[in-house]
């Protein structure tokens, strides 16, 4: 059995998806699998399911919903009913989330410890479970609680991913995709900072400072900030053509 939600939320069996029950089974089946086997109350499911405006009919909704999923997934996984609310175990089956965490880590640490190369590969395989946008079929008000907070991780492990690239020489090769992220996040410092490194290893060096000056203004207009320790440091390792901007990895760049 997979379970997924770094994308649509679905579960499949052999390859093939086992049919839920509407956007509600997928938010409650979402909210006991981001809980990892914790206790998820009747209060917490009703807030991500209903947000502040729960329908009086509340505690019966959400049995019903727990009922058919117990139904949908038979004797591959036990939602126990302990108050004042549900846990779900999965048992051996593999959740997408739990995954792509364990493969960042790996990948963060082999970083860290000068394994580029592993890095890379674990970095991408992480990414790879990715299908779009996390918990994307499921209530607003669950969205709206752990999305920004998945994404955040997500984020973080590209940007490692962006280092391990470096480390093993890929300036070019991951330029353009830097490109794309410094428009897509032009306040996220991190990726400015590598996309200068990338420019002054491919010799484009004016380049590299007016992206600097692009981000201070930035900075500037949109949060009243000038840019922080990085940045300034990148900018100024550029201009003083320090050696260590050609090195495999920048610690400071690894999150």
């Amino acid at each position: 059995m997979e379970y997924r939600i770094l994308g649509p939320v679905d579960v499949r069996d052999g390859g093939t998806e086992v049919p839920l029950d509407g956007a509600k089974q997928r938010t409650v089946l979402a909210a006991l699998l981001i809980a990892d086997g914790s206790l998820v109350s009747a209060a917490r499911l009703s807030d991500l399911l209903w947000g502040d405006r729960p329908p009086a009919t509340l505690n019966a909704q959400i049995y019903n919903n727990i009922s058919r999923l117990r139904k949908t997934l038979g004797s591959r996984a036990s939602i126990v009913r302990r108050s004042p609310g549900y846990l779900l175990h999965i048992g051996a089956a593999s959740f997408d989330l739990v995954e792509f965490e364990n493969l960042a880590a790996r990948g963060q640490s082999a970083l860290l410890t000068g394994r580029f190369e592993e890095a890379r590969h674990l970095l991408r395989a992480a990414l790879q479970l990715w299908r779009g946008p996390a918990l994307a079929n499921v209530s607003e008000h669950l969205a709206g609680v752990e999305g920004p907070r998945i994404e955040e991780t997500r984020i973080s492990v590209l940007q490692n991913r962006v280092e391990a690239d470096l480390a093993t020489g890929r300036h070019t090769e991951v330029l353009p995709e830097l490109t794309r992220l410094v428009g897509q996040y032009p306040l996220r410092e991190r990726f400015r900072a590598q996309l200068m490194t990338t420019l002054y290893r491919c010799d484009r060096q004016a380049e590299a400072l007016a992206l600097y000056d692009q981000g201070r203004l930035m900075l500037a207009d949109e949060l009243g900030v000038e840019p922080g320790t990085l940045l300034r440091e990148v900018h100024q390792a550029i201009l003083t053509a320090d050696p260590a901007m050609h090195r495999p990895l920048d610690r400071r760049l690894v999150g």
